[in-house]
């Protein structure tokens, strides 16, 4: 058995409004494996994005427990759910959230930068290959408002790996591109998981893109459902 480097016991999640509370996220348990390929998918509000956000650290769950490499996750400090989030996981959006006023090198070294003792050196040599790989080589130097959609989102792609994580969470990768982007997208993923080694869990409307995974979670109304 691979070891399983991202854990949701029992996480539940809940956002209260006045005196309304409404449950996002109901009693779920979920493994992942070192390098394995999971995808979740369901219709709009059924919960997808706030279970991704959960397991990331972005938001602490209103119940249940979170393990990342084995260790608790969800329990810690802001500063220190930072720190883990920066060396382990990576994440990448539907709509990229590259910063407009840095290249697409400082994009992407951004992760590293933010680390201690980490030299310019090796950040700029990491960045520039991970730009590389996929297939950005001659824009290191342009902004994200002079790029097009599918190069934004390869640096994002970029952007997520350079810190080498265990674990990838994507939301909806592919779900503002075109079909021929989002096929190459879709292929540069696979291939940066298996060179990395690394899991991914991506939330998903693409059929082909689910149809690929190891495993495919089905959630509705905040639950896991059988299809």
């Amino acid at each position: 058995m691979n070891k399983v480097v991202l854990e949701a016991k029992n996480v539940s999640k809940h956002f209260t409004d006045g005196k309304t509370t409404v449950e996002v996220i109901r009693g779920l348990d979920l493994k992942v494996e070192e390098g394995q390929f999971v995808s979740i998918v369901g219709s709009s509000g059924s919960g997808k994005s706030t279970l991704l956000h959960v397991l990331g650290g972005l938001e602490c769950p209103t119940e249940g427990m979170v393990f990342l490499n084995g260790q608790r996750f969800d329990n810690l400090g802001e500063s220190e759910r930072g720190f883990q989030r920066n060396l382990h996981l990576g994440f990448v959006y539907q709509f990229h959230h590259l910063l407009p006023e840095f290249t697409a090198l400082e994009n992407v070294a951004m992760p590293l930068m933010l680390r201690d003792g980490t030299s310019y050196k090796k950040v700029k040599e990491q960045a520039e290959y991970l730009l590389d790989r996929v297939g950005l080589s001659h824009r290191l130097t342009h902004k994200p408002g002079e790029l097009s959609g599918g190069e934004r989102q390869r640096v994002a792609m970029a952007r997520a790996l350079v810190a080498k994580p265990a674990v990838m969470l994507a939301d909806e990768p592919t779900g503002n591109l075109d079909r021929k982007t989002a096929v190459k997208i879709f292929e540069l993923l696979s291939d940066l998981r298996n060179e990395f080694n690394m899991a991914m869990l991506i939330v998903t409307h693409d059929e082909a893109l689910a149809q690929s995974a190891d495993k495919i979670l089905h959630m509705q109304d905040g639950v896991w459902v059988n299809e």
